[in-house]
């Protein structure tokens, strides 16, 4: 580890995860740091507040931090830091810097020397995930697409045909375009729509991308997306043409597969040359072409 990122004396930042919306998700521990904390980094001073009346822990000094001021409040905190002060960032619910603020401050920390830790808990990506059914392993977490319609599509360009499970959040409203525009830059991909998660009327709703069916009518809530990975799309046999065609060529086995690789770029260079192998060797059978050896319908 870098010297600059070396732990000191001094304060504490704690990064709290609270919970999504069912109390009861707050771990003892993040309470009683909570507790203890000189003052309560907070995305929404008025929302903390209600969180922190419902724990019993009411009075507690709030400092706003958001995404329009974080930079601005990175002295405030380093100087309450170096006074040997506890602070705990805490987000409007969940995990703190998952698509929320606090990255900057937690990085400015680390620079500065101070003690950073983590009291992990509620998070909506992973509880998603979890119940979602879609495969979980690998997964991107891309937190809030762009508005516009070419930023989006640039957004998405390196993860588009991969094969991983993609998680983002969406407003409500933008929606059914978000997943219309990620359909045609990557395909059938299974879509989970996780809907108040943790909260009385949680609710999963599935369908393909494609076939928007499924798709409500309305949304009300917070939504969480989880995106399988791309359909695997079954791959085309060889042509028998094209095999009888490459088997009768007076050249060697990779060149031959060269040849059959360019007229059926769905095969690989190894299946393309094992193929080509077994065909000289009698293993499999090539189809003899059409009209006196030269090949037929297909140019």
């Amino acid at each position: 580890m870098s010297s600059a990122y070396k732990t000191r004396s001094g304060g504490e930042l704690l990064v709290v995860a609270t919970p999504l919306g069912n109390l009861g998700d707050l771990s003892p521990r993040a309470r009683e740091s909570l507790g203890r904390a000189d003052a309560i980094l907070a995305e929404d001073t008025r929302r903390a507040g209600l969180l922190l009346a419902a724990c019993g822990l009411g009075g507690k000094r709030l400092i706003s931090l958001h995404e329009h001021n974080e930079e601005a409040r990175l002295p405030l905190a380093l100087q309450e830091l170096a006074q040997g002060r506890t602070l705990a960032l805490i987000s409007d619910a969940g995990t703190p810097l998952l698509a929320d603020p606090g990255y900057k401050l937690v990085r400015a920390c680390r620079s500065a020397g101070h003690k950073v830790s983590p009291l992990p808990g509620p998070c909506a990506a992973l509880a998603a995930l979890a119940a979602s059914g879609l495969p979980p392993q690998p997964f991107v977490f891309l937190g809030f697409p762009p508005r516009k319609a070419g930023d989006q599509q640039r957004f998405f360009t390196p993860f588009a045909a991969l094969p991983l499970t993609l998680i983002f959040f969406e407003r409500k409203d933008r929606l059914r375009a978000t997943l219309e525009r990620l359909h045609v830059m990557g395909g059938q991909r299974e879509i989970c729509l996780a809907r108040e998660l943790t909260k009385t009327y949680e609710e999963f709703i599935f369908f393909t991308l494609g076939d928007f069916s499924a798709f409500p009518q309305e949304l009300l809530g917070e939504i969480t997306v989880v995106a399988g990975p791309p359909a695997k799309l079954d791959k085309p046999a060889p042509d028998a043409q094209d095999i009888a065609f490459c088997h009768n060529l007076p050249l060697k086995p990779r060149a031959k597969a060269r040849l059959l690789r360019e007229q059926n770029p769905g095969l690989s260079a190894d299946e393309s040359y094992r193929l080509m192998v077994r065909t000289e060797s009698g293993a499999a059978q090539p189809v003899q072409p059409a009209s006196g050896g030269k090949r037929s319908g297909r140019t």
